[in-house]
């Protein structure tokens, strides 16, 4: 008895069903990637429109550099590194004593000086002396005052204060230490901190100051902070370096400039005190806001 051959039409079509299945869930995937995609290179696009942005910037500040206009021994060192100080505090006595010694000397000299002109001013109102004396008598009177002002100011200069508030930085002097005129002892960074962004020129054609600002620095991950545009250099970085480029001789590459662009926090000075000069920042400027603007902001002291 001959066996016929079965056909099972369930078993041959279920491989062709999975693999048509696992084509449509690829295509379905490619598809999703494709179109998010799309979506975050037109919205890329559309945001590249209305905001600038570099990661060429970094927090700028002042930096107050403190001497000494006397040449002697230091006495008190009364900071550190890091130290946070306030404006008019003490920060390094001088030795005084011989300064002080200088004043009584110039004290003595200008209270005999002075009461030698008084005599002399009543002698000449008698034409006891001739007006040559007197003025003989006034001059040295000048002078004895003359030295008794620098004798009072070499010893306010033995106490060294802080001309700004702010954050010791590079102290150089210890007590004992013998110092000299004109020397630096240690610098001041104040807490007033603003950005130095280096825009390409390209970049700047609808950039103007007042113009909101949301800064991200690399020391604060997370943060946003806010600010706005101060000022355009009025010429690019190259321009001001050291050696200028001279492209009126040979080979000429021309290659895109870059523009220092002042950008200024909105936050109050003690969010400032947390940063410091030299930290890496990535501002975005909102070219599309213009003057007359809501969040365009225009200083009292400037007008645009």
């Amino acid at each position: 008895m001959t066996t016929q051959p079965s056909n099972n039409p369930t078993t041959e079509k279920a491989p062709a069903e999975d693999t048509s299945r696992k084509t449509f869930a690829i295509r379905i995937a490619i598809g999703t990637v494709l179109l998010v995609a799309a979506i975050w290179g037109l919205s890329a696009v559309v945001h590249s429109f209305y905001y600038e942005s570099t990661d060429d910037a970094f927090t700028e500040g002042h930096v107050v550099t403190v001497g000494t206009k006397l040449s002697n021994t230091v006495r008190d060192v009364l900071i550190d590194d890091n130290y946070e100080v306030t404006k008019g505090e003490l920060l390094v006595q001088i030795d005084p004593r011989d300064y002080e010694v200088q004043l009584q000397e110039a004290q003595a000299n200008y209270d005999k000086a002075k009461a030698d002109y008084a005599r002399d001013i009543v002698l000449a109102g008698s034409s006891a002396i001739s007006k040559e004396d007197l003025d003989t008598t006034r001059a040295a009177f000048d002078v004895t005052a003359a030295q008794l002002d620098q004798a009072k100011l070499n010893l306010e200069y033995t106490r060294i204060t802080a001309p700004v508030a702010g954050r010791i930085t590079r102290k150089d002097v210890e007590p004992g230490d013998y110092i000299q005129t004109g020397q630096t002892l240690f610098s001041i960074v104040p807490h007033d901190i603003w950005v130095t962004a280096n825009f390409k020129e390209t970049q700047l054609t609808y950039m103007l100051p007042g113009q909101p600002v949301t800064i991200r620095i690399d020391a604060f991950p997370g943060k946003v902070f806010k600010g706005h545009v101060d000022s355009l250099q009025s010429g690019t970085g190259a321009r001001f370096s050291l050696l200028p480029a001279e492209n009126a001789t040979g080979n000429y590459v021309k290659v895109v400039q870059r523009v220092p662009v002042k950008i200024l926090f909105d936050e109050p000075p003690e969010v400032q005190a947390a940063f410091a000069p030299g930290l890496s920042v990535v501002p975005e400027v909102n070219i599309s806001v213009k003057p007359g603007d809501a969040h365009f902001h225009v200083p009292e002291d400037k007008q645009l």
